[in-house]
């Protein structure tokens, strides 16, 4: 597995992180399914997971994928050194639905929760306040995650589904990592809003968050010609070759594809073989 550094930090993550949503969701497979795919990725050189406290079926069931994580490295038999946990808080789950919640004293509490549901023996890896709630400030909301920084809670912050100007008013509070935003086929903002080249400019890693459309778009990727023809040409998935796309589209993309399967994770992590050329890249842009 090749892989890049986590920002400007010196700590380096796999180039296809896991995306590990769809190991709480209601539509979770069981937890020996969910153990048996994160160590799948860890076998196949994965370093990087993805998560939040708010991958759950509800407020009942918060920390769920963060604890599973943690339960997924301790029972593995190989090497976990090397892997960064990147979670976030700031979304709540009410009745299963998705909402913001930037109250910093809530994410002091989710913040230590977090810390604990991860094995509490260690700083959080990576914590991203989940989305910007209009609520509070960028700099009231960031607080918190400064305050752990300094208690040695967590190493490494980034931020989630921001515009530039919100990053950067956030770097005015505490060092960013990582942005994460959505981007795929069907929502290509980052390309023309700025982040993108923003977090290129500024050497800040960026993670594109449902990179393959999502559970509602994912089924339907062949059914972009441009995409589901090179796929044939190549002998590789649809999949591959939309990871492959966004991996092309700027060095500091870390596309984090999630996975209930393990077969799924397999395919994800072989778009790393999938080398497009600028004519078939234009192809996709221009077929997309």
């Amino acid at each position: 597995m090749e892989t890049k550094q986590l920002g400007n930090t010196g700590v380096s993550i796999s180039t296809i992180g896991l995306g590990g949503m769809p190991l709480s969701l209601s539509s979770r497979p069981p937890e020996s399914q969910g153990i048996e795919v994160i160590h799948r990725a860890l076998e196949l050189g994965v370093t990087l997971i993805d998560t939040a406290d708010s991958y759950c079926r509800d407020e009942s069931d918060k920390h769920h994928n963060e604890r599973l994580i943690y339960k997924a490295l301790q029972s593995y038999g190989g090497d976990i050194s090397q892997v960064v946990v990147a979670t976030k808080g700031g979304l709540m789950r009410p009745n299963g639905n998705w909402t913001r919640n930037g109250n910093p004293d809530r994410l002091r509490e989710t913040i230590r929760v977090s810390f604990e549901a991860l094995g509490g023996s260690k700083p959080i890896d990576v914590w991203q306040y989940h989305a910007p709630d209009p609520d509070y400030t960028i700099e009231e909301a960031l607080k918190p995650a400064q305050e752990a920084v300094e208690e040695g809670l967590m190493r490494f912050v980034g931020v989630s589904n921001f515009s530039v100007e919100q990053i950067k008013r956030a770097r005015d509070v505490v060092d960013v990592v990582s942005v994460q935003n959505q981007y795929n086929p069907w929502y290509r903002q980052p390309e023309t809003d700025g982040v993108l080249e923003y977090c290129e400019t500024e050497g800040l890693t960026f993670f594109p968050w449902s990179p393959l459309g999502g559970s509602r778009r994912v089924s339907s990727l062949g059914e972009i010609s441009a995409i589901a023809q090179l796929a044939q040409e190549k002998g590789a998935s649809v999949y591959q070759i939309v990871l492959a796309w966004l991996r092309s589209k700027s060095p500091c993309i870390v596309p984090i594809p999630g996975a209930s399967k393990t077969s799924s994770i397999e395919d994800s992590v072989g778009a790393v073989e999938v080398k497009l050329s600028e004519a078939e890249l234009k192809q996709i842009d221009q077929g997309a």
